[in-house]
């Protein structure tokens, strides 16, 4: 008679899956208050331990159903800034996208708290290269909802919620997805040590204690002082969100106005924010020769933002103008536009579906590919256009670049009296930590600040004023770990995280194969040997 597979018990779940649902369902906007407006930091561990604790010992329906309700409280929470112009469509469209995956990497999640135990039971296992795969995998989800598709939306990730916390300093050292991984890492150790529920043997508190201390005691990695630069931040607060209406030439006018307070300061350079020329500079003399006069006046360069057309193709595009040049002497485009609302991808298929929405769309920039640096006066300026900052890659090649300082230009007019400015400049404030150095965030709108190195306020500018700031904004050299090596980390966490989950899954299909073979149904009485 040939042996029977028996399959093993699945283990039980942790909760119930009514309270699961429940814990997916708070903890999803316990996750949103860390990040601004409101920015309780801590309540990201909170956050995090109700998605884990949800789908410990869950099936594959049930985790998905979970990390769904998980994701969708998180998302159409954290990014309901959408609505204020654009309407429910587009938040439900990408808050949707992002639960669909949020949910699918719960699932992977899942799969570790199911196969680690069962394939290495012991305990270092249980809390060392558990609580390092879930937080991998976890780190993997974000990295892949960061980059796809198109370019992705890393806007809500873990380690963005600490840009106010003193654990932001570990981002200097590993990236903002190194952030992430130790975070989860954490919360991770912490429930299996009380899992495990070995409270006279201190050791197996260890791993806990020591991700806890490298958070909490990390400090920012050093970069070196090179003097300071004289900036002139102007933010006009003109009519520059999508649906304004505005009379020719009224954003630039409104710059204008609001530069006429530094004529008479001694600059190293005047910064215009995103979007403060409306009108092509290559294009359209008269506003070349505004500028070309301006530039004199200041006798300094200006770094200004317009949309530009060059060989029949769109950019938004940060141009340096200096006095006395053939202008502009440099360009950067903006590296990653915003799909559906700087260009619309695959515009036939999305056309079909909201036509009338798609149809408002009108702009179609091309990406960029010249480097995110300017050279002013021998100075490295690192760039980054509005919704770029969130995007590893454009802020690391510009300090590899020779970046001395960031200007960052965005405009946020779209998006006003809601919690999308203070977001981005959270994003703002962690890309000065990440690289050690200075940050010039300008908005058309606001709000606006200088930050230092270690994500300290300098000087700001609030939202919904016109305005202007001069600053002696502190320079510095030297490359962070982070920048030197924080692709290979995401690299690593990514997909070495992915290629982890597929080895235990091999382990654990061995495990059970074997199991199988060595299962013998009994033999019939009477045919053994008699003695």
């Amino acid at each position: 008679m040939s042996a029977r597979r028996r399959r093993e018990p699945l283990p039980r779940p942790l909760l119930p899956l009514w309270v699961a649902l429940l814990a997916a369902l708070v903890g999803g906007p316990v996750l949103d208050l860390a990040y601004p407006d409101i920015g309780w930091w801590p309540l990201a561990f909170v956050g995090v331990a109700f998605a884990l604790l949800s789908l410990i010992g869950r099936s594959g329906g049930g985790a998905l159903l979970v990390g769904a309700v998980f994701g969708a409280s998180f998302y159409f929470t954290h990014i309901v800034w959408i609505t204020r112009y654009l309407g429910p469509v587009p938040w439900f469209a990408l808050a949707g996208l992002e639960t669909l995956f949020w949910a699918l990497g719960s699932v992977l999640i899942m799969l570790a708290y199911r196969w680690m135990p069962q394939v290495r039971g012991g305990t270092w296992w249980r809390l060392l290269a558990l609580p390092a795969l879930v937080a991998g995998l976890w780190t993997a989800r974000e990295l892949f909802m960061g980059s796809w598709p198109y370019t992705g939306f890393p806007w809500a990730r873990l380690g963005m919620s600490q840009s106010e916390s003193p654990l932001a300093h570990l981002a200097s050292w590993l990236g903002v997805a190194g952030l992430t991984f130790v975070m989860v890492f954490a919360v991770a150790a912490v429930i299996e040590w009380v899992r495990l529920g070995r409270w006279r043997a201190w050791r197996t508190a260890l791993p806990s204690i020591v991700a806890i201390a490298v958070l909490l005691l990390t400090p920012a990695f050093p970069t070196t002082p090179a003097g300071t630069m004289r900036v002139g931040a102007v933010q006009g607060n003109g009519p520059t969100g999508y649906f304004d209406e505005r009379e020719p030439y009224a954003v630039l006018q409104s710059q204008l106005d609001a530069t006429e307070p530094l004529l008479d300061e001694d600059l190293d350079v005047l910064l215009w924010p995103e979007g403060g020329i409306d009108a092509d500079p290559l294009q359209n003399a008269s506003v070349a020769v505004v500028l070309d006069r301006l530039a004199r006046t200041l006798d300094a360069p200006l770094i200004v933002n317009a949309a530009t057309t060059r060989d029949d193709a769109g950019y938004n595009t940060s141009m340096l103008w200096v006095p006395g040049e053939d202008n502009p002497v440099a360009l950067h485009d903006k590296r990653n536009p915003v799909p559906m609302g700087e260009y619309v991808p695959d515009r036939w298929f999305f056309e079909a579906l909201v036509p009338d929405l798609v149809g408002l769309i009108q702009r179609e920039y091309t990406p960029g590919t010249n480097p995110p640096l300017f050279d002013v006066d021998g100075i490295g300026v690192g760039l980054a256009i509005c919704f770029d900052v969130i995007y590893d890659d454009v802020i690391w090649e510009g300090a590899r670049d020779g970046a001395q300082v960031y200007m960052l230009q965005t405009n946020n007019a779209d998006f006003r009296d809601t919690d999308e400015n203070l977001q981005q400049l959270a994003f703002a404030r962690m890309r000065a930590i990440e690289t050690g150095r200075s940050v010039v965030n300008l908005s058309t709108v606001g709000t606006s600040q200088v930050i230092a190195p270690d994500g300290s306020v300098i000087e700001g500018l609030p939202a919904g004023v016109a305005g202007a700031m001069v600053t002696d904004v502190p320079l510095r050299t030297g490359l962070t770990p982070a920048v030197v090596v924080g692709a290979a980390v995401k690299l690593v966490l990514g997909w070495g995280s992915i290629l982890a989950l597929a080895l235990l899954a091999g382990a654990h299909l061995a495990r059970r194969r074997r199991a199988a073979g060595t299962t013998k149904t009994p033999a019939p009485e009477g045919t053994g040997v008699s003695k």
